[in-house]
């Protein structure tokens, strides 16, 4: 059962002051129906390295290609896994009305909270985008963190609205906007949440922290948490020599790699797990698995990011 909303927001405030987001990949069999037993033990696995919460069925996790029975599963795994050892924020979207179907799942399996991913296709108004979030709020009794990326994109009044909303906690941000970012998080209410969602988010991780949001998602988590966690370690102890050695000799030949295919923030992800062993599967259409000789760039990077760390393919 879900915690109190004043509860969610102080373990999702002390998870994020101890480790980074996890965005756990969603396993599939190599036909491309669900891997139940390997999404267990690739939550489990991601669980055991403290990450500050975990969020299933997420941009990461595939949510778009789930339909409502497998997303039960997925997020019902997700919140045994976790045992209550770290907050469990489950992916939602499309339109309200849909996206309602979904968070009543979540509500059911046990989940904390809920993160609402961009609506589907159209473009709308502020008046609009406020209304999408609070037409879910009215629905479920789970907190409610709103995700700004691609054609959402809240301005200082509309962000106002937004915060007023009682279950809406936070505010994730993919835009990278830091002039906007600065303004609504002065026009923030007291204890309300922000998230570095920027794709690779370790990249922009110092940027986004002067503004004051030093929260970040690590979809390199998913594959490397040894990676992840020393990045994170570093940039916390001001260690910046570490910090822009794992940036020069890592993430940026990462980020080079992602940007080859439309995709490759997640089908990367995907595949960099496979070579460690982990049951992810492959990724599903519309997405595509990478390349050969991407992944021959991608097998070589990997040893070079798990070296510097001191840890091995």
């Amino acid at each position: 059962m879900s915690l109190d909303t004043g509860e969610v927001v102080r373990r999702l405030e002390e998870g994020m002051a101890g480790g980074v987001l996890s965005f756990p990949l969603t396993s599939f069999h190599a036909d491309g129906s669900l891997d139940p037993d390997g999404f267990r033990t690739h939550v489990a696995a991601q669980i055991a390295t403290a990450p500050g919460a975990v969020f299933p069925a997420c941009g990461t996790g595939e949510f778009f290609s789930l339909d409502e029975d497998e997303y039960r599963t997925v997020v019902s795994v997700a919140v045994q896994e976790s045992a209550g050892r770290v907050p469990v924020v489950a992916g939602i979207g499309y339109g309200w009305a849909q996206a309602v179907r979904f968070a009543r799942i979540a509500e059911e399996a046990g989940a904390d909270a809920l993160l609402v991913l961009p609506h589907y296709l159209v473009a709308a108004p502020q008046e609009g985008l406020v209304r999408q979030v609070a037409e879910i709020a009215t629905r479920t009794r789970l907190p409610l963190i709103a995700y700004q990326r691609g054609q959402v994109t809240f301005g200082v009044e509309a962000f106002r609205q937004l915060a007023d909303i009682p279950t809406v906690i936070g505010l994730k941000d993919g835009h990278s906007d830091l002039d906007r970012l600065q303004r609504l998080t002065l026009a923030a209410p007291e204890g309300f949440l922000f998230f570095n969602g920027a794709a690779t988010a370790e990249i922009q991780a110092r940027a986004y922290a002067t503004v004051g949001v030093p929260a970040y998602s690590s979809a390199v988590h998913a594959f490397a948490p040894e990676i992840a966690n020393a990045f994170f370690g570093a940039l916390k102890a001001g260690d910046e020599g570490t910090v822009e050695k794992l940036l020069r000799d890592f993430y940026v030949p990462l980020v080079e790699l992602r940007d080859r295919v439309p995709g490759y923030a997640v089908s990367l992800v995907k595949a960099a797990a496979r070579l460690r062993g982990r049951p992810v599967g492959p990724v599903r259409a519309p997405l595509t698995d990478p390349s050969a000789a991407d992944l021959a760039d991608l097998t070589s990077l990997l040893a070079t990011g798990l070296d510097l760390v001191g840890a091995a393919l």
